[in-house]
């Protein structure tokens, strides 16, 4: 009777006994009288302790080589996590015989980033690599978790749309059926729809950015975390909630990925109960009287050194390593923005730092029709292409907003990444699209 499988994450529970594993061959170190090889798979890793005769089916076959291991546990102090198989026999499943790109049984990859991305199709293997993509899947996990949990309805919106949603030129035009549509930019007119449908709504699926940006933070398709919910007083509800969402995240990879997090010494941020805010035109105000920065004023928007000031502003003088920066000009605002009743030429919106680099926009949306022309006209667009979708405002929503989390830029920060294509499984941008 064939053994059943177990995983490398198991065999610490069968001291005495003999087991089966599969996997790939991660590393051999070939001694003569005394081998030593480790398995991996998709739990981890384990040794083998293995005789001349024993490792002879190994012999002039590279790492990666596909095996099956049938071995008895015993236990090791030297081996990792204390256990490892000896009395083994091995069968070669997929043998390997050409070295890899760039040496995949290392604590962290050594290849340049060009050089990874070039061969990403394998490099993805190594173990530093999977920790982090296994901690994407956590984020997403712990976003749908903490949403399902406060009665939110996941959807999916389509990609493909017949105007750009944001009112921009920056779309990737794709030719559909004899006429041009688009790349969606967001989800964002269809998840206010959806409002009125569920009034609380969430997505998790990609999104396409036509920006012609060869930057350490941009890349031209991410993964967007969306939200949307109705019945919100004004922006500092969806502020309450991300809030919510952020910890919610942080916990749920704490609780299931600690091996994750401490391979790659993760030092997990400080969120505060309450994040602290600070109004657009008092931060400006600050950057130039505190900091010195004689750009700061003036400008409808922060630069990046302007983020990473208020980062550490905020970490300083509130041990925070986010902060909301609320009420940026109407002007740079997308036209659906609810301005502030109070500052109409500031918005009842939000963008989140996280260690000092935008990680999240956010706020409350217009929800009468009315207000949707009149804003149009303001900003001179027309209406026309989003008839279909402004239908929904003729027939009852209610005040609501959301935010969008940018996956890969969130891996980015938490893991203190210095790009942004280190957090995304197969990077697109203004060079690749390949592999």
């Amino acid at each position: 009777m064939t053994l059943a499988r177990i995983l490398t994450s198991e065999i610490g529970k069968y001291i005495g006994q003999q087991v089966r594993l599969l996997g790939w061959m991660h590393r051999l170190r070939a001694m003569g009288g005394v081998n030593f090889m480790v398995l991996r798979d998709r739990a981890g890793l384990a040794q083998a302790v293995l005789t001349k005769e024993e490792v002879s089916p190994l012999e002039g076959l590279l790492p990666e080589t596909v095996i099956e291991v049938v071995g008895t546990v015993v236990s090791s102090e030297q081996a990792p996590g204390g256990v490892e198989l000896n009395h083994c026999q091995i069968t070669v499943i997929s043998p390997v015989h050409e070295p890899t790109p760039f040496e995949l049984n290392k604590r962290k990859v050594k290849a340049s980033l060009p050089v990874f991305l070039d061969h990403a199709v394998v490099g993805q293997r190594a173990v530093e690599r999977r920790a982090i993509m296994r901690l994407s899947s956590g984020t997403m996990a712990g976003f749908r978790e903490v949403l399902r949990n406060k009665d939110f309805t996941e959807i999916q919106t389509p990609k493909l749309v017949g105007s750009a949603t944001e009112s921009g030129a920056n779309v990737f035009p794709v030719e559909y059926f004899g006429r041009t549509a688009y790349l969606a930019q967001s989800p964002q007119f269809y998840k206010q729809i959806m409002v009125g449908v569920f009034e609380r709504v969430f997505e998790v699926g990609p999104v396409f950015r036509a920006e012609p940006h060869s930057t350490t933070r941009h890349i031209n398709q991410y993964v967007s975390l969306d939200v949307e919910f109705g019945f919100i007083k004004d922006h500092f509800d969806v502020m309450t909630l991300l809030t919510e969402v952020l910890r919610g995240i942080l916990n749920h990879l704490q609780a299931h990925y600690q091996t994750e997090l401490a391979l790659l010494e993760v030092e997990m941020p400080a969120i505060p109960e309450s994040i602290p805010w600070i109004y657009f035109p008092d931060a400006q105000q600050m950057l130039h009287d505190q900091f010195k920065v004689m750009d700061a004023l003036g400008e409808p928007d922060l630069a990046p050194e302007h983020e990473r000031i208020l980062g550490e502003w905020a970490k300083k003088e509130y041990n925070s390593d986010f902060l909301f920066v609320t009420g940026y000009p109407m002007r740079k605002r997308p036209f659906y923005t609810h301005p502030n009743p109070d500052d109409p030429e500031h918005a009842n919106g939000f963008d989140l730092l996280f260690r000092g680099l935008e990680l999240v926009t956010g706020g409350q949306r217009l929800h009468r029709y009315e207000d949707y022309v009149a804003a149009a006209q303001r900003h001179k667009y027309s209406l026309e292409p989003f008839n279909e979708y402004f239908e929904t405002f003729k027939f009852g929503m209610p005040p609501h907003g959301g935010f969008a989390i940018g996956l890969e830029r969130f891996l980015t920060q938490l893991l203190q990444l210095d790009n942004i294509r280190h957090a995304t499984l197969f990077p697109r941008d203004i060079h690749r699209l390949t592999p």
